[in-house]
């Protein structure tokens, strides 16, 4: 009685291409939502740190951090096509 073996799967080209998308788009989300965390956080601190009456440091390094996050989203986007 002989054993056959099954032949090696060839890996799915389309899946793997997939699988690369999906890894490249949520990489950029992590970096957009990391931009604008660490940016909203640094305004809120300075907030605190100046003891300010209004939030405009946090109001302003928020929308730094939006502009900055889709410069950088726009770029990878575009540069990858």
């Amino acid at each position: 009685m002989a054993t056959d073996t099954p032949p090696h799967p060839t890996p799915d080209p389309d899946n793997t291409d997939r699988l690369r998308s999906f890894a490249r788009y949520s990489g950029i989300g992590i970096q957009m939502l990391a931009t604008i965390g660490l940016s909203t956080w640094a305004g809120y601190w300075l907030d605190g740190h100046y003891q300010t009456k209004t939030p405009w440091f946090t109001l302003g390094l928020m929308l730094l951090g939006l502009f900055a996050a889709l410069y950088n989203v726009i770029r990878s986007v575009t540069k990858g096509s």
